[in-house]
Parts: structure tokens; sequence; C-alpha cells
């Protein structure tokens, strides 16, 4: 037990692996969850144990929700059936990888939580304006990262759509059409049983097509993510003591794990490097490339 706690020390100590670290909040958050689960419903307090899950879950009614406005972020981090974390926690890790590589640790943060945000309010207000929805909004909630992972996963999809996965029976299949095939599923179940985790997908979809495309147009609506990030790293950050070197006169001070991304230390590549860049792609194809060349070819496609 001991290891596997250090271990998850180690991991949170890291500056670059935002996505692992979403992923172990989601499943610390769902162990603790199942753990409370099991010991109220035996020491029958399963009573308790609803009123734990209702003050995390997001609702439908608008009426409900000024009086618990933090659930419109902590729905997202929050799941209470295995396969449902299972799911979101693959199709996340799947999908992340590939933005944490062209664009940084940063940007799949800001497409979590932008996805998962506006996921929640898709769903808040088609359920207080559509009739349909309306006569169903007593007592409606929704949990899950499934718009926060939607939204990761489009934004991959809309960088690299023909980036290709290996799905087992299936072979190689371009990451657009998987996307598509996902938006249109969800489309379709917008009025089944779990209506509002379908239109939650909607909105986490649009703002990660969104966020990419104006990324590639030189604008990047992440930026009050980042600064919220930066701020919370300047928070929690140890101040080490000043250290002085007499013989040389200088300061040594650590500095912010979120003082830079990646993405933002990389340099405007010049025509020469792009045309090395590209020469790798056609020998060897995308997954070929470094961290640092994935992230200069973005940011060469940024300039018009």
């Amino acid at each position: 037990m001991g290891n596997i706690v250090d271990d998850v020390k180690r991991e949170f100590a890291k500056s670059e692996n935002a996505l692992v670290k979403i992923i172990l909040i989601n499943t610390a958050v769902f162990l603790v969850l199942l753990l409370s689960k099991i010991i109220l419903t035996l020491s029958q307090s399963s009573g308790i144990y609803q009123l734990v899950i209702n003050s995390v879950q997001l609702p439908a009614a608008t009426s409900e929700f000024i009086y618990k406005p933090w659930t419109l972020i902590t729905y997202f981090f929050t799941h209470d059936d295995i396969f449902h974390i299972l799911f979101n926690m693959l199709f996340l890790y799947w999908f992340g990888k590939l933005v944490d590589e062209y664009l940084g640790a940063k940007r799949v943060i800001a497409l979590y939580f932008l996805g998962g945000i506006a996921g929640g309010l898709t769903y808040m207000v088609l359920y207080n304006v559509l009739p349909y929805f309306q006569a169903h909004i007593e007592g409606s909630r929704m949990l899950g990262a499934s718009a926060a992972a939607f939204s990761v996963a489009v934004g991959a999809s809309t960088l690299l759509p023909n980036y290709t996965f290996n799905l087992i029976f299936l072979g190689p299949i371009r990451i657009k059409f998987i996307a598509l095939f996902y938006i249109i599923l969800s489309l379709a179940q917008t009025v089944g049983p779990n209506a509002g985790g379908n239109l939650a997908h909607l909105g986490g979809a649009f703002v990660g097509y969104m966020f990419i495309k104006l990324l590639q147009s030189g604008t990047d609506l992440g930026k009050p993510i980042y600064a919220v990030m930066a701020g919370w790293s300047r928070l929690f950050r140890k101040r080490p003591a000043m250290q002085v070197t007499y013989r040389e006169r200088q300061v040594y001070r650590s500095t912010s794990v979120y003082s830079s991304s990646s993405s933002g230390t990389i340099e405007m590549p010049d025509q020469t490097e792009i045309d090395m860049i590209l020469d790798k792609i056609s020998k060897s194809g995308y997954e070929s490339l470094t961290k640092e060349e994935k992230q200069k070819l973005f940011k060469a496609s940024q300039q018009k």
C-alpha cells in the first residue's frame, strides 16, 4: 500500500503529466465513493451515501443548481459505475496522449475542463428550455467525465483527423471516424434513458472542435484555465530559502511547474526545419516524430 501511495505522489510531483493526474483524480474519487457505498450500505446507512452523491452530481434544475454551483466542476470527476469510469478513462487516455504530444500538457487540462463545463451547461440549458426535457427535469442529475473526454477526443480528431488507431477486430481506423461515430451515437440517444449525458457529450464535442480551430488561427480559449493553474501552483508551491553564492554573485530560485508549458518554450521553426520534419513524416509517419518536432509542426501551422 505504501508503494502505491509513493507512486501516486511521484506522479503528482511531475509537471508534464496532466493526463495521468486527471485519470488518477477520477480513479481516487471513484474508489473513495465505492468504499463509502459498501460501508454505508452494510451499516444500513445508504441514505447518507445518496446525500454524498447528490452533493457532487450536476442537477438539471436551476433552482437546485444555485445552491450547489460547485457541481458544474465536481460532476466530471465523479463516477459510480466501474464500466463508466473504465470507458471514460480509456477514451481520455487514447486521445489525450495525442493532444499532449502535439500541444503540451496544459492544453489537455484546458480541453478537459472547458469540455466538462460546456457539457454541463448544455445539459442544464436544454433541460430548462426544451419542453421534452422540461417534463423530466425533476430529480434529473448527471455525473461522469464523458463530456470532458469527448472534448479531448474531438480536439485530437480535429488536430490530427487522419491519425489511425488499430482497433481489435476492425484494424486501422482514422480517429476522425471514431469521433464521428460516437457523436452520431450520442445524437441518436438524446431521447433515450441517458438523454442528459448524451446532450453533454455534444456540448463537450463542440468545445473540442472549436478549441483546436481557434488555436490554429491564433486564439487560445484555454488562457483562463492556465491562469487558474498558475495561481494554484503559486499558492501551494513551497518557497525554498534563497541560496546565494558570493563567489559568482548568483541567486537561485525554484520556478513554478506551470510557469511555461512544453509547447510555450518551442521557438518558431524556420523553413529548413519544417522541410526536415515533413521529410521524416513522409518516410516514417507521424508516429516517428519526437514531441518537440510535433509541437514545432503545430506552431508552424498557425502561421498564415
